[in-house]
């Protein structure tokens, strides 16, 4: 059975949540910048033989792809129902009628929904990262045993 207590414990949880997860999603895509940044920076100076190229285009493909679901998934969703945009629209007199029928439950629904999508898209973004950086690890092997040769 669900208490005030309960819910407002289950809302705060679901909460911190989001704030969890678009923090992870903050420091990888710095982590996807840099990286980024890092391969492009060599790539542009070294001369590459066309499988390194290959292996390194698709590894930097899969990052950029990666970073696109990193920034989708913290993109501000101005139409929603929650928080500022909903209050921004209200008048004093509304927002007060607006928080007297509050249902926390159905808060905590939507709130969970919206993290499940958030981490969801966070994981696709992992996995893309790690093979991503797998081919740029493979371009460089390609490169540095092509120029032993």
């Amino acid at each position: 059975m669900s208490t005030p207590q309960t819910l407002a414990a289950a809302h705060a949880e679901v909460k911190a949540e989001i704030a969890r997860t678009d923090t992870k999603t903050g420091l990888l895509l710095a982590f996807v910048g840099a990286v980024l940044a890092g391969s492009w920076t060599v790539a542009r100076d070294v001369p590459l033989a066309l499988p390194a190229c290959i292996a390194g285009g698709l590894g930097m493909g899969l990052l950029v792809v990666a970073a696109g679901l990193l920034l989708r998934s913290v993109r501000p969703n101005v139409k929603g129902r929650h928080g500022f945009p909903l209050w921004s629209t209200l008048t004093a007199e509304e927002i007060t009628a607006t928080l007297a029928q509050v249902d926390l439950s159905a808060d905590i629904a939507g709130l969970s929904r919206l993290a499940v999508a958030k981490y969801t898209g966070l994981r696709r973004a992992i996995d893309l990262t790690c093979v991503g950086g797998a081919l740029l690890v493979l371009a460089v092997v390609i490169a540095v045993v092509g120029g032993a040769r």
